[in-house]
């Protein structure tokens, strides 16, 4: 087992790409750097808003590059931290 440490915020892009990345606590929008680590066919799952107004989504990376998104209805997460979340007085 590996444990790393770090801002979760924009992933970890020395062991890119990713099939999956699983995100739990919800950041103001979609983290471009964790985009860019999605391997072809691969998965971002996070949930993307305020306080109790978010929506989890669903990014998957296709074979061809393109992304498709999908939104998997209302949840409510603890804020994301870090320097694509928000900041800790958000």
């Amino acid at each position: 087992m590996h444990v790393f440490v770090g801002d979760g915020s924009v992933g970890l892009p020395a062991h890119a790409p990713y099939d999956a990345i699983l995100v739990t606590a919800a950041a103001p929008s979609v983290p471009d750097e964790l985009v860019a680590q999605l391997a072809p066919g691969g998965r971002l799952v996070v949930p993307v808003g305020r306080a109790a107004i978010q929506s989890l989504r669903v990014i998957r990376r296709k074979d061809d590059g393109s992304l498709s998104i999908t939104d998997r209805g209302g949840v409510v997460f603890v804020p994301l931290v870090g320097e694509r979340g928000f900041r800790a007085r958000d």
